[in-house]
């Protein structure tokens, strides 16, 4: 295990450097200048003062050293256009974005429990209303896009029921607190949780269902062993090995639908700072966010490989 953990890193590292390099040379293919986002509109600059800044900020060195030294920018947390102490911020590191207890744990773990229980009941219950209604609501999730349910949703719960804020951290004016803050986040978290439960529900409902018919099930309840127990201990284990590796590709699909979530709700956080950068054509902040991404999704991978040895120690990972 530990070898394989030892590779499994090594070979992350040298795909975040595939990553990186296919990002920025995708960047620089874009259409116009660099510093044209990054000059003030208003301000007057000769063309020396243009060319000093190119220099300043490494476009006037081949494409290979631009690439090392926006990497070098990328990887100390720097950024053309977004000030230290916001990007710290939007990242979680400092006090009032670290106070929120379920914003990124949340997003990994809600839909996680609640698309596996879900699933359980829905295979339990087959072709009951509940099942019925648990199969609607997740085929409502899978086939509605990040951002259309974000729309709809702010819409109905924010302007018409009037059950949540619009958007933001606080309520403009007020001073930080923590239950503000858990308002504010618990419609966008719920929303982003929705699509990827419903999905994990689908598949661990079948998952269960094909479970439930294999030969050892029925012994076990042949034998007397509670129908409860058969379901917990029996079934559920052999059953989430399929929903493992989705759960593993929904983590790494959950940073990609939180862009579009706080764009909506107008969230502070790396969603929206991905998009900051990008309309700012901010090199060094696009690079920085990209490998942050896929680090988590490579790091996503790995622990649903390991998962597999604790679910079935049966399998070894080599």
């Amino acid at each position: 295990m530990t070898l394989y953990l030892v590779r499994r890193f090594a070979a992350g590292i040298l795909l975040l450097l595939a990553l990186s390099m296919l990002v920025f040379f995708l960047l620089r293919l874009a259409p116009g200048d660099p510093i044209s986002s990054y000059i003030d509109p208003m301000a007057s600059m000769t063309e020396a003062d243009m060319e000093r800044l190119r220099q300043s900020l490494g476009l006037d060195q081949p494409l290979p050293f631009q690439y090392v030294y926006w990497l070098g920018e990328a990887l100390s947390e720097r950024s053309w256009t977004v000030p230290a102490e916001e990007r710290a911020t939007r990242a979680g590191s400092s006090r009032p974005v670290s106070a929120r207890p379920c914003s990124s744990c949340s997003r990994a773990r809600l839909p996680i429990i609640f698309g596996v229980i879900i699933g359980i009941v829905g295979a339990v219950r087959r072709d009951g209303p509940v099942d019925l209604t648990l199969a609607a609501l997740s085929s409502l999730g899978v086939s509605s896009p990040a951002f259309l349910t974000s729309l709809v949703g702010l819409y109905v719960f924010s302007g018409v029921l009037q059950w949540a804020p619009a958007g933001g951290m606080q309520d403009p004016g007020m001073p930080f607190t923590v239950s503000g803050l858990l308002k504010h986040l618990a419609l966008p978290a719920l929303i982003l949780a929705f699509g990827q439960t419903a999905l994990i529900a689908r598949y661990m409902r079948s998952s269960l269902l094909e479970v439930l018919h294999q030969d050892y099930i029925r012994t076990a309840r042949a034998k007397g062993v509670p129908g409860r127990m058969v379901i917990l201990k029996h079934a559920v284990r052999n059953a989430l090995l399929p929903v493992v590796t989705l759960i593993g590709s929904t983590l790494g699909l959950a940073v990609g639908g939180a862009i579009f979530i706080e764009s909506v709700f107008n969230w502070p956080g790396m969603g929206l700072l991905m998009v900051t950068a990008v309309e700012a054509r901010d090199y060094p902040l696009i690079m920085g966010g990209t490998l942050v991404v896929g680090a988590w999704v490579i790091l996503a991978n790995i622990m649903t490989d390991v998962a597999y040895a604790f679910i079935d120690p049966r399998i070894k990972v080599g």
